[in-house]
């Protein structure tokens, strides 16, 4: 085939072949935009002040993605302005290191929680968590008030940092076996408070 009838025309009608050619166009360009990010410091290296999450706050994690949080509340903080001055320093990749997966994410029908580590005491987030309207009256935010009922079971949480280890969480075989004795007497809604109160205290403390 020469090069003067391999034109948008025999592309557009060729199905097959414009497959094929937006699936290499597609590769290369993630290709060229990803791979990089593998080999850069601030993308692959925690920031400094980062510790992994203890058992309560990996816990709390947990929570947090299973009752969807993420679809209301991202945890990016933009580099501009207006996002800095509401929500504080802007997200860093490094901040992620230990996450799987990250939930920077996008959507916010909530405010971004980023920085939410701090900004308010455990006994506000367990007020906020039973019914949000309580302290915030303008809230949509469903409740989760049995979250305050459900005890957690430590039996599977040393299988959990297992799994981080294997994917790169620095967590120590000392970690691993102390870990279920955390999470005795606690409910989800210690869990889910842990892990809120400690998004985003590694740039915090750094500063």
């Amino acid at each position: 085939m020469s090069i003067s009838k391999f034109s948008h025309d025999l592309i557009e009608r060729n199905v097959g072949l414009l497959l094929v050619m937006v699936l290499l166009v597609v590769s290369v360009g993630g290709l060229v935009e990803i791979v990089p990010l593998f080999f850069q410091k601030s993308t692959t290296e925690a920031v400094i002040g980062l510790k992994p999450y203890t058992p309560l706050q990996l816990t709390g994690r947990d929570i947090y993605l299973k009752e969807g949080c993420y679809g209301c509340h991202s945890q990016m903080i933009r580099p501009f302005r207006a996002e800095t001055e509401r929500y504080g320093h802007y997200s860093v990749a490094g901040e992620s290191v230990y996450d799987h997966p990250f939930q920077w994410g996008s959507k916010r029908t909530g405010p971004d929680l980023a920085r939410v580590g701090g900004r308010y005491s455990d006994e506000w987030h367990r007020i906020h968590l039973n019914n949000p309207r309580d302290v915030v009256p303008e809230s949509n935010m469903p409740a989760y008030a049995w979250l305050a009922k459900n005890q957690l079971d430590p039996a599977d949480i040393s299988a959990k940092l297992r799994a981080m280890k294997l994917l790169g969480v620095p967590y120590s075989d000392a970690d691993i076996t102390a870990a279920p004795e955390q999470l005795k007497d606690k409910t989800e809604l210690d869990a889910l408070i842990a892990y809120l109160q400690v998004l985003g205290t590694a740039i915090k403390n750094k500063n």
